[in-house]
């Protein structure tokens, strides 16, 4: 079953039909909020809000593993996590969707695997390519089926927050290589390695980062960018889920 994960801007998803709401306790901990099992145009689906319901938990403080830990309980075999994130490549302009084919963890500190010898044996997984192919193809091929533009491919720098970064911060990354940044991409992509669930990010630009654009970023501006981005990004995935009724 297709799950997907709501980051900013994507709390709740307008015309899913609830059919039953997860309690949010599980053997890591609290989730940030109980599934939703759901129905979209008469297609079994489930969504998680990450930052919870109402919005208030800030990424570092995300249980990424509950979270993942209770979409694999709840039934989940594929996942797209939805993630609001900034340009570094200056040709990705506010408002553009990518789906980003690698990434740089830049976080400390988070719970980043269930794998830690406590809750789970100890082992190495393997994470070279940390999104899962098909379910990328897959995404470009749903925004082609709702008429939607999507850049393909990109690294996504995974920074800690909630700070944004500074410009010096961004021209590093820019050197590693990212073509993006944002804060909740992972341990979220390989905690569902770990479970055995495909993966994919399906991310929205809503502002140039530090540095990169001639402005700095505006709360009032990017709020705007969510108001008008988020629609395609819903429409997107609904495809996706026709695509596989």
């Amino acid at each position: 079953m297709l799950a997907v994960i709501g980051g900013t801007g994507f709390g709740h998803w307008p015309g899913l039909e609830v059919l039953k709401r997860g309690g949010q306790e599980t053997p890591l901990g609290a989730a940030s909020c109980g599934v939703v099992q759901g129905r979209l145009g008469g297609r079994s689906i489930l969504f998680l809000a990450r930052h919870g319901q109402p919005h208030k938990m800030p990424p570092h403080r995300i249980n990424y593993r509950a979270n993942l830990w209770a979409l694999k309980q709840a039934g989940a075999t594929h996942v797209v996590g939805v993630n609001c994130v900034s340009g570094i490549d200056p040709t990705l302009a506010p408002g553009t969707l990518v789906v980003p084919d690698q990434l740089i963890d830049y976080t400390t500190g988070r719970e980043g695997s269930f794998f830690d010898g406590r809750f789970k044996p100890f082992q190495h997984v393997a994470f070279a390519w940390p999104y899962h192919r098909v379910w990328r193809e897959e995404l470009h091929s749903a925004a082609s089926d709702a008429g939607l533009v999507i850049q393909a491919g990109g690294v996504l720098g995974v920074v800690q927050g909630p700070r944004l970064e500074t410009a010096a911060e961004i021209r590093l990354m820019a050197r590693d290589g990212n073509t993006l940044v944002g804060m909740t991409g992972m341990p979220e992509a390989v905690l569902a390695r770990e479970l055995e669930m495909e993966y994919a990010s399906l991310c929205l630009v809503i502002s140039h980062a530090a540095g990169v654009g001639e402005e700095e970023p505006t709360r009032a501006g990017t709020e705007s960018v969510i108001e008008a981005g988020m629609p395609q990004v819903q429409r997107l995935l609904a495809a996706l889920l026709a695509r596989h009724a």
